[in-house]
């Protein structure tokens, strides 16, 4: 499926990017204004991902990082907290029986509202007691639910 990335020029127009991306959105626009009364045509599209709500999320999965006594390695907390709420793909392991592989959040693997659904099962998921106990096993639930106060991812 070809890929047509847009924006909106200095006058206002819309715009294929790239020499590629125009002529992409050219052919698009010739498709659609081609369309006789009842065709129907399909596309896909994705909204772009917030830098910013990227960058807030990271942050906090670096505090969280520092805050947490289980593990080493910030991209294990994050795999960790992907299979907790369950942002996963489920495929037989070598006895058959299901394995929980975490998705990928990468920037071009999902788009901003992906992205903020990826962040709301996450923070759900921390505020369990599981999640928590796991996290600061030592500590008794109030201090656990503190070790969050004035934090979610």
């Amino acid at each position: 499926m070809p890929e047509l990335i847009v924006y909106r020029d200095e006058q206002g127009k819309l715009q294929g990017h790239g020499a590629k991306g125009r002529r992409a959105w050219d052919k698009f626009r010739r498709v659609v204004s081609g369309l006789e009364p009842g065709e129907t045509m399909g596309f896909s599209y994705r909204l772009p991902r917030s830098p910013q709500h990227h960058r807030f999320f990271f942050a906090r999965l670096a505090e969280l990082f520092e805050r947490q006594e289980r593990f080493d390695d910030e991209d294990r907390l994050l795999e960790w907290l992907k299979v907790g709420a369950g942002f996963v793909d489920l495929m037989p392991g070598r006895d058959g029986v299901l394995v929980a592989i975490p998705r990928s959040i990468a920037w071009v693997a999902l788009d901003e509202q992906g992205f903020i659904e990826v962040h709301r099962v996450i923070r759900d998921f921390l505020m369990t007691p599981h999640a928590q106990g796991f996290l600061w096993p030592h500590l008794a639930p109030h201090a656990r639910m503190q070790m969050l106060e004035g934090f979610t991812p």
